[in-house]
């Protein structure tokens, strides 16, 4: 891609696909003309987040289960971008039994990454209450068709229940497609 830069014109950028050029100046700039395939690397190009709380979703099975309202959708614009996941999971408790609590991302039915194991282990069975869980993953989802991304937990030991979003427990999922 080419550019020219001219003090009268602003900058000029040849449109790579169809060889046209496009000046970028501040009215196209502001009338939201500055097409997404212009945008540099590394740019946001769209934020899409989902906010889960004031109802705790819990489990006494170690078979991973879905945490109620904490799963969004996304669109990428291009195959080639990149979806940075932003996960902040609140308000999670360990009950009576010596078990703790999983937690795992994943992007449809593909779990993507581990990022909790042990929540709330004391070894007893003594119930324990912590803050909360989270983790930041960038994901190549190589697709531009709907896709969704959810948490899901578990009770490791399997013979307890744990839990998330408990009292004033506020839970959230934040995507951002990154322009590669």
């Amino acid at each position: 891609m080419t550019f020219v830069v001219d003090g009268t014109n602003g900058l000029t950028f040849n449109d790579a696909t169809t060889q046209s050029s496009t000046a970028t100046n501040a009215s196209n700039i502001s009338s939201g003309t500055l097409g997404k395939a212009r945008l540099p690397t590394g740019s946001v190009l769209q934020v899409v987040s989902v906010n889960a709380g004031g109802t705790a979703t819990s489990s006494a099975s170690s078979t991973y289960a879905d945490i109620s309202g904490l799963s969004v959708s996304i669109t990428p614009s291009s195959s080639t971008s990149k979806v940075l996941v932003i996960v902040d999971v609140t308000g999670c408790k360990k009950e009576t039994n010596n078990t703790y609590l999983a937690l795992k991302l994943l992007r449809g039915s593909t779990s993507i990454l581990d990022f909790e194991k042990e929540g709330g282990y004391n070894n007893s069975s003594s119930i324990q209450e912590f803050g909360g869980s989270g983790c930041s993953y960038l994901d190549s989802p190589a697709t531009t068709s709907s896709t969704t991304y959810k948490v899901q937990l578990a009770s490791v030991t399997n013979v307890g229940n744990v839990s998330v979003n408990n009292s004033t427990g506020y839970s959230s999922i934040t995507l951002m497609e990154i322009a590669a």
